[in-house]
């Protein structure tokens, strides 16, 4: 009853009076509030992640019934999506993304089965059950050690699951997936006892309490970790490949883009292209005598240690903070700043930064994480080497462009401001990465960086990076190729040292539409010059990304039927 008091009181304004009044109830209103109850009871830790905290002391379910539930409970949304009559424009965008939102999930569910073949899913539930409620501060610490004490008594049911569940999976995501448990033993043992014993402020029963959780999760970990090193690696001869028919379709539920495969295809080839193409122009203009490789290979030569590697990202922030509002390319809300840190051991599965900000629903604790990625400390000389050359100066304020400002932090800020919950809550990734990896391409393009040949060098690295996993997730999935062929690409055509090419192939095979990010930022260009066309001389730079991120990040089709309402043009 509780829960459905705060949702209620959450979604306050979405309905309205009912029939007791003689005014009318909105039942796309009553659809919303009842779709958002049921992702929340299905998954804690999503309303945990969204900023609503009744749920904290449960855990995922899951179980194969809890997944059938599921399936089923989606499709009387899908039922009652499709006999419900909108009562304005807003309702009729937000239910069709809502719509396609669904049957992304019943696709993934019931037909892709990712439940089933990988185990990386369950491995990660650990750290991102745990983490939220240990660093945002929205409830006192003894409370939280309490919600995290109960959220670990329920983790041995979840390897559980994954030893019912999985079988025969790519031994591409075994391999991650035994990585992982690495990381999440490492953050039970240390990281979570460490902060357990700070927050129990002396209660000896809580902390022995949380202890034997604690043990227990551990114990089930490693019992599931030496099951994944042994019987499932054994057993891992899936296929990764999703086939081309199922490509389309996560493309087209997931993103709501249609292209056909090979006109999609045909634009990330032309555009790795032309990226490559200007990528050895620059390349020549730094220094003409050496090769294209050896040029990006002095540029990641000049990089912060490991030791250093925090310092030298903080100190990124400011100045592109500044040169934003300076040049008039966005109006920020507000002056807040996150805080920089290392990546959790358990969410290194190839990313080298990213930022996890609060959910919307979030009323206290507005912490906002930075997080770059570490080498490992039993990794050799030469992989760590490797590892922290893509932490060079040029390449690293690229990335917190991408990160920070005016990419996914600031979303973060903007986030309370979308219209409506079906906005705030969901999101898509050609929207939310694509803005970020055109916000790269745009500062430079408006100056930052003073035209310095490195920094525009190290903008086209990372649209290399990106045009090759466009390429790359088509390929492994719809044309048989490999990892070493992908890993290939990478090296070829994105500059990229060997340890992160493979990182980004094997990336590949469980996140087969890594295309979003360059997708999402040429239908964000399309979409900004058709813009500029609608509204002739009251156009301007920063009224077009102050319309564009208010929106909130829902497909580009969409929201170029907001923006753009009489406008019938193709996203691309």
């Amino acid at each position: 009853m509780r829960f459905v008091l705060v949702l209620a009181l959450l979604f306050v304004g979405c309905t309205q009076p009912g029939p007791h009044t003689g005014e009318i109830t909105n039942p796309f209103a009553d659809l919303t509030n009842d779709y958002f109850l049921a992702m929340f009871e299905y998954s804690p830790t999503a309303a945990t992640a969204a900023g609503l905290h009744t749920y904290d002391a449960k855990l995922d379910d899951l179980s194969a019934t809890a997944v059938a539930n599921r399936i089923a409970k989606l499709k009387t949304f899908q039922a009652r999506l499709a006999a419900v009559k909108t009562q304005t424009a807003d309702d009729a965008v937000d239910a069709e993304f809502l719509a396609s939102q669904i049957k992304a999930e019943v696709y993934d569910l019931e037909t892709l089965q990712t439940w089933k073949r990988n185990p990386m899913h369950y491995i990660e539930l650990a750290g991102g059950a745990v983490d939220g409620l240990m660093k945002r501060d929205f409830a006192p610490p003894q409370a939280r050690l309490q919600l995290v004490t109960a959220r670990l008594k329920q983790l041995p049911s979840a390897y559980e699951a994954m030893q019912a569940n999985v079988s025969n999976p790519p031994k591409e995501f075994t391999d991650l997936a035994i990585r992982m448990t690495k990381g999440t033993v490492q953050f039970l043992e240390k990281d979570v006892a460490a902060w357990a014993t700070e927050a129990s402020s002396g209660d000896a029963t809580a902390l022995a309490e949380f202890k034997k959780a604690d043990e227990a999760a551990l114990t089930a970990l490693k019992t599931a970790a030496a099951w994944l090193s042994s019987d499932l690696k054994a057993a891992s001869k899936g296929d990764y490949s999703i086939g081309a028919d199922a490509f389309s379709k996560k493309l087209l539920y997931e993103e709501m883009v249609d292209i056909p495969l090979n006109k999609l295809l045909a634009i990330g080839e032309a555009n790795l292209e032309k990226d490559y193409r200007k990528f050895l122009e620059v390349a020549d203009r730094i220094d003409p005598k050496k090769t294209p490789a050896q040029v990006m290979a002095s540029l990641s030569s000049e990089h912060p240690s490991a030791e250093r590697l925090l310092p030298a990202t903080k100190q990124t922030l400011a100045g592109i903070r500044k040169f934003l509002v300076d040049k008039k390319i966005l109006n920020l809300p507000n002056e807040q700043l996150p805080i920089v840190r290392e990546t959790p051991p358990f969410a290194r599965n190839g990313s080298f930064a990213s930022m996890d900000s609060p959910g919307v629903l979030e009323a206290k604790a507005n912490e906002a994480f930075y997080y770059v990625t570490p080498p490992e400390k039993d990794w050799d000389a030469k992989h760590t080497e490797e590892h922290l050359r893509l932490y060079n100066k040029p390449v690293m304020d690229v990335i917190t462009i991408h990160e920070v400002f005016p990419g996914h932090f600031t979303q973060f800020l903007f986030s309370k401001q979308y219209p409506t919950k079906i906005r705030q809550l969901l999101f898509t990734s050609s929207n939310a990465e694509g803005w970020a990896h055109y916000a790269e391409q745009m500062m430079v393009e408006e100056g930052y960086g003073l035209n310095d040949p490195k920094l525009a060098l190290a903008q086209l690295s990372e649209a290399l990076l990106r045009d090759c996993r466009y390429i790359a997730g088509i390929k492994l999935h719809t044309e048989g190729w490999t990892v070493q062929q992908a890993t290939k690409l990478f090296m070829e055509k994105g500059f990229q040292e060997r340890a992160n090419a493979f990182e980004e192939a094997r990336r590949g095979t469980y996140n087969p539409t890594y295309l979003y990010y360059t997708l999402g930022k040429l239908q964000i260009y399309k979409l900004r010059e058709d813009y500029r066309q609608a509204k002739g001389i009251e156009y301007s730079l920063i009224n077009f990304h102050d319309a564009f991120i208010k929106v909130g990040p829902m497909p580009l089709k969409l929201v170029r039927k907001i923006m753009l309402p009489l406008d019938k043009n193709p996203t691309l």
